[in-house]
Formats: C-alpha cells, sequence, structure tokens
C-alpha cells in the first residue's frame, strides 16, 4: 500500500566489491485472519555483498553474492489482545520469508542496469574518420577501501583497420598522481596521446586562404614581403596566396609533473594562387 523512499547506503570492500545496506518501509494492506481489513507496517534492513569481476569478453561485472533480510519493527492495525505471542511469531517468520524473494530481486536489478553501462566501455570510438579506438580490461578490476582501479588496455585502429602499435610497459602506481577524494580520474599515458594524435594525423592538414583568415588583410603576395623582408625582393607583385599545411611526421607528446607538452610537427607551402594558370609553389617552411 505504501513504500517509503529506500535508505541506501554503499561501501567499497577490499578485494571484492560492493557492499549494500538498505533500509526499505512499506505498509501491506490485506484481509485478516478475524475478519476486516489489517495493515502492517514494516521497517526491514536489507544487506547485500557483490563480487567485481570481470566476465569471458573482459568486461567488468557486478555479481550478487548474498542478501539478507533483518526485520527492524513490525506494526498492526490489530489490537494487541487479538495477536497473541504466537501469531506475532508467525506473522515474523513468515515475513522473513516472503520479503527476501521480494526485494533481494531489486538487487539484481540495480547491478544488472550497472552492467549495462559497463559493456559500452568495450564498443569501438570512432576518432572521426580517421579510426577507432577501444577499451579492454588488461587485468581484473582492484578495490580497495575507496576507489576501485580499473587497468585498460587501449586498441587503436587507422582508418583501413591497421593497429596502432602501443609500448606495452606499466607505470608504476607509485608514479600516478594521488587519488582525489569523491572525483573519477583517467589517467591516460603520453605514448597513448601521440598514438592517438597520430591517427588523427592527416585532420591537421588544411589550405589556408584569405577567405578563411577573418579580420586580417587578404593572403597577398605583399603581405608576405611585409612579415618576412628577406624574401621580398623575390616575390612577383601583389598575387593571391594559399597556404597548404601538411603534416610532416608523427606528433608527440611529453608530459612532466608540471607542465604537458604536444609537439605537431608539419610543413607551410606557400602557392601563389593565379585564376587564369595554375598555383607557383613559392617556398615551403619547417613549422
Amino acid at each position: 500500500k505504501d513504500l517509503h523512499p529506500p535508505v541506501l547506503s554503499l561501501a567499497l570492500s577490499p578485494g571484492s566489491g560492493l557492499f549494500m545496506a538498505v533500509l526499505v518501509q512499506m505498509t501491506i494492506a490485506g484481509k485478516s485472519f478475524i475478519g476486516g481489513n489489517m495493515e502492517i507496517a514494516l521497517a526491514a534492513n536489507l544487506t547485500a555483498s557483490s563480487r567485481l569481476g570481470q566476465d569471458a569478453a573482459g568486461i567488468p561485472r557486478f555479481s550478487s553474492r548474498n542478501c539478507h533480510i533483518a526485520l527492524v519493527s513490525v506494526k498492526t492495525n490489530l489490537p494487541s489482545s487479538t495477536l497473541p505471542k504466537v501469531m506475532s511469531k508467525f506473522l515474523n517468520s513468515t515475513l522473513q520469508k516472503v520479503l527476501p524473494g521480494l526485494l533481494c530481486p531489486a538487487v539484481d536489478a540495480v547491478l544488472n542496469f550497472v552492467n549495462a553501462k559497463f559493456t559500452t566501455m568495450t564498443s569501438e570510438i570512432p576518432l572521426g574518420t580517421a579510426g577507432t579506438l577501444k577499451y579492454v580490461l588488461l587485468n581484473p578490476p582492484m578495490t580497495n577501501e575507496t576507489f576501485i582501479e580499473l587497468d585498460l588496455k587501449t586498441i587503436l585502429h587507422q582508418e583501413e583497420g591497421k593497429e596502432v602499435d602501443l609500448p606495452t610497459e606499466q607505470s608504476s602506481l607509485s608514479s600516478l598522481p594521488p587519488k582525489r577524494d569523491a572525483a573519477t580520474q583517467l589517467i591516460l599515458s603520453a605514448n597513448f596521446l601521440s598514438a592517438e594524435l597520430s591517427i588523427l594525423q592527416a585532420s591537421f592538414n588544411l589550405n589556408i586562404s584569405h577567405n578563411m583568415v577573418l579580420g586580417l588583410p587578404p593572403l597577398v603576395t605583399t603581405l608576405l614581403g611585409a612579415l618576412i623582408p628577406e624574401i621580398s625582393r623575390v616575390l612577383p607583385p601583389s598575387q593571391p596566396v594559399v597556404i597548404e599545411m601538411r603534416e610532416a611526421k608523427a606528433p608527440v607528446v611529453t608530459i612532466t609533473p608540471d607542465k604537458s607538452f604536444v609537439e605537431l610537427f608539419s610543413t607551410a607551402e606557400f602557392w601563389i594562387s593565379r585564376s587564369d594558370s595554375a598555383p607557383e609553389s613559392l617556398f615551403v617552411l619547417d613549422v
């Protein structure tokens, strides 16, 4: 008849998984054994533990280990004179048998919901049109008093399906930053970031024309001459210019305790873009 919002407490069980305690308060209504309607207001404490492991596909998975129901209080609308001790014991024992089948499936339903979220972890993530990224568990999940640690292997594929080689050495846990309270941390290695950027290398290629540079003077040869006086005498008169940016080699990511760097290596080739003749290359800069 009435179900109060449950009061839920969660705790991590070191080396195991998750422990939960749920205070449930409800009112059960029905026909009384002496005639008329009877209401039973009860409070019960549900405790359950679950193990965090991985399935055959290498996906984290919670599995229920045990579920117990302890009655905290039971009250009825029947006068105490009509509820002798033997009937009270019968009521308690009946509830002890009925409640696990009523409440414990809810624990499995919650765990199944969480497990369904985990399955998306192994789905392929598109990196634009350049390739895909996928995670798999490298080692079984580790649980301690304050957090769960998932050690993931990253699998990168280029657009044509070729897998990108990544160094296999693992950083020691002592070298990782300290875990912040109440926060989820995703720690990525410099090698992984370099490899991911290498897949996206072609995305950094672009042609820059005067139509793309808003708020600046048109890209013409006279503007180049003003910026680089050394070449002004060999440039033709005012002609539209196109800058062709092309990646020269794979990007490199460097991470230090204080700051991080991303180095992108490219060439910038400057072309005269005449409307009445083929483009003419002026010079190339390493950038």
